[in-house]
């Protein structure tokens, strides 16, 4: 009998918004399955650790996911990630896969998530808290109301037409903005829109930027804007 792989979303960074149903199958789990070279150190082990002590007598196995866009690169350590992960459900062992956030939400599992399930496993994904919906909870704001759109952007991959992606309606969320945060901090200033930020919500070391004159020109990976249109 084979086993089963569970993605579990282990929200965006407070331990205490861990979902009830993600922290049992944790303690189920045979094997938990950590994104990063050294399990120990990743963001979403030390989500869980902070309200399951016990996470460290797990079989902790480390998948690692390098921040790379070269495709040949991604395809190769997916595959791999997909294989460690299919080595275990042939032995029958029941696999829970954190990751940040919620796990259909630009999630690294969800490359293994597809592989597997290809391959003709058991599979099932566990929601979690969407870093948008925390960070506009932290900040006391509704993201959307009455008839508004909302729209979720990988501002990385954007960057070079962030002044025609800000002319969408409604309320844009832009997440993974790291790396390119100076050209997107300009074309949010030239839009004359409001815009809030926090860095690592939910995090030690949570930082807001109530303002878009207030967002520096760099900050870390886990980095979250919301524009509105000025009222």
């Amino acid at each position: 009998m084979t086993g089963k792989l569970y993605g579990l979303g282990v929200g965006p960074g407070d331990s205490e918004l861990l979902t009830v149903k993600a922290l049992r199958l944790v303690k189920e789990s045979d094997v938990v399955a950590v994104p990063g070279a050294v399990a120990e150190e990743s963001v979403a082990y030390k989500i869980v650790k902070g309200v399951y002590q016990e996470l460290d007598e797990k079989n902790l196995i480390p998948i690692p996911m390098p921040m790379t866009k070269d495709p040949a690169v991604l395809e190769e350590n997916h595959q791999k990630a997909a294989d460690t992960i299919e080595e275990l459900l042939k032995q029958g062992k029941q696999v829970a896969f954190l990751t940040l956030g919620d796990p259909t939400v630009y999630s690294t599992y969800l490359y293994v998530h597809k592989r597997i399930l290809e391959r003709g496993y058991e599979v099932e994904i566990v929601s979690g808290i969407p870093s948008f919906c925390a960070v506009a909870a932290t900040l006391n704001m509704g993201l959307v109301e009455m008839a508004e759109p909302l729209h979720v952007i990988p501002a990385t991959y954007n960057a070079d037409t962030m002044d025609e992606v800000l002319k969408l309606p409604g309320t844009k969320v832009l997440m993974k903005t790291g790396r390119k945060m100076k050209a997107v901090r300009e074309s949010i200033l030239r839009s004359g829109q409001d815009a809030v930020m926090i860095e690592d919500c939910g995090m030690p070391s949570e930082k807001i930027y109530k303002s878009a004159e207030e967002i520096p020109e760099q900050s870390g990976y886990y980095s979250l804007i919301i524009v509105k249109e000025k009222k």
